[in-house]
């Protein structure tokens, strides 16, 4: 006797699945909603998780709360403070309450295929199907560690992305790698705690927090430099050295230094339990402040000319005196004789769109795109680094980029909603 038929249930089909539920993904669903557009975001684990999880506890946003936000919505702190990590998350998590955003948390999407004109969605709840995808997982994908230092050479090695706190850390001193924001702040936050520090700097950008009463992210503004449409050429991969932390303050290396820091260059080596370092420490520190006195030299200009009363500031322009880390620059450091027990990865991230099955990336997984339109038609990426501009990755530019490719679904949808008469041929000898 056979037994009962069991149906399948229907595939769940929505015109637009939106990938992740952090500040891009957000940002997106309230630009679809207000466009009337139906869709879906799955998140893998809770609205901006990476804030919550993948973040130290000590960290602050990088820009103050007046700027760094959505338009539609304030920080439930003062204008000119730096919002903590999990302010951030609820901030995300309250905002998207506010247009009731169709967000189905706990839910890993595992690959997205094109298939007829659209895309099948496997997840870890089911299979969806869709007319347009919209990739919204950040920029903050897959911890990058260069293979420098083998996992026996003996310390302990990890990435920022799991670095909490100096207590989770074994007793002992600590290298760090990486002179950008995140490297700083956690060499900084562990000398703080007692710890021998060692820092490894490569090339960086070097704003001041604020100068003459403004904060940086004005002073990008008005001087033009969010709108910037690509890096400049050569330094794709400098990094950014500028803190919102303890009420945001420039960040010095020479100052950390003479306070008890060892500066290092680039980490170029490793061999027999001794780690080298490149002799570019005191280039790099240069180039830094070639940058940082070149936003005050604009910013002075601009002043000037718009005839602002903003009160001077000549001690912002006093560099300390080189340290003996940068006048006699360490090229070697035997791990075991220094004492290190810990080697702090702050050396960035790689993308991972492996779960795209599309022909939309360039030989090393990075998407190729037009403003977040991709090759593949219907795919779209939001929360890249200069999707459109230098402010794409910030909490205020992703919203600004969501919108236009919200726009860009809804007009493909007018063309697809079209039901117009086609040309008739009408004989010559009729």
């Amino acid at each position: 006797m056979l037994g009962p038929i069991v149906k399948e249930a229907p595939m769940e089909e929505f015109d637009t699945v939106v990938v992740g539920a952090g500040q891009a993904g957000v940002a997106m669903s309230e630009h679809l909603t207000t466009l009337g557009i139906p869709h879906v975001v799955l998140e893998r684990a809770r609205i901006a998780e990476r804030w919550r999880t993948e973040r130290w506890d000590s960290l602050v946003a990088n820009g103050p709360a007046w700027h760094d936000r959505f338009p539609n919505m304030a920080f439930a702190c003062d204008d000119d403070a730096f919002p903590d990590k999990e302010s951030v998350a609820a901030y995300f998590e309250t905002y998207a309450k506010r247009f009731n955003a169709p967000i189905r948390t706990g839910v890993d999407v595992t690959a997205v295929t094109p298939k007829d004109g659209g895309f099948v969605i496997e997840t870890s709840k089911g299979t969806i199907r869709a007319r347009h995808v919209v990739a919204a997982t950040g920029p903050f994908q897959k911890p990058a560690i260069p293979p420098v230092v083998p996992a026996e050479a003996g310390p302990l090695q990890l990435h920022s992305n799991a670095y909490h706190n100096p207590d989770q850390l074994p007793q002992g001193a600590v290298l760090v790698v990486g002179g950008g924001s995140s490297g700083v702040q956690i060499a900084e936050e562990l000398m703080a705690a007692g710890r021998k520090v060692y820092l490894s700097i490569g090339p960086h950008d070097r704003p001041p927090r604020r100068y003459r009463g403004r904060d940086n992210v004005w002073w990008l503004g008005v001087l033009g430099k969010w709108n910037a449409d690509s890096p400049g050429p050569g330094t794709e991969h400098v990094t950014i050295a500028v803190s919102g932390a303890h009420g945001g303050k420039t960040i010095d290396f020479r100052a950390l230094a003479h306070r008890g820091m060892t500066l290092l260059g680039m980490t170029e080596g490793y061999r027999d339990g001794v780690v080298r370092f490149a002799d570019d420490l005191k280039t790099n520190l240069q180039a830094g402040d070639t940058n940082y006195l070149s936003v005050l030299d604009e910013a002075d200009a601009y002043i000037a000319k718009h005839g602002l009363d903003l009160p001077k500031e000549p001690e912002a322009r006093i560099i300390p005196q080189d340290p003996a880390c940068v006048t006699d620059p360490v090229r070697e450091i035997d791990l075991a004789e220094a004492g290190i027990a810990t080697i702090l990865w702050a050396t960035g991230y790689q993308f991972d769109f492996s779960w795209i099955k599309a022909d939309t990336f360039d030989d090393a997984g990075r998407p190729q795109h037009q403003r977040g339109v991709s090759r593949e038609p219907g795919l779209y990426f939001v929360g890249l680094p200069w999707q459109t501009r230098r402010g794409s990755s910030f909490i205020w530019g992703v919203w600004h980029d969501a919108k236009f490719i919200a726009d860009q679904i809804a007009i493909q949808r007018g063309y697809m909603a079209y039901q117009g008469c086609a040309a008739i041929r009408v004989p010559e000898d009729a």
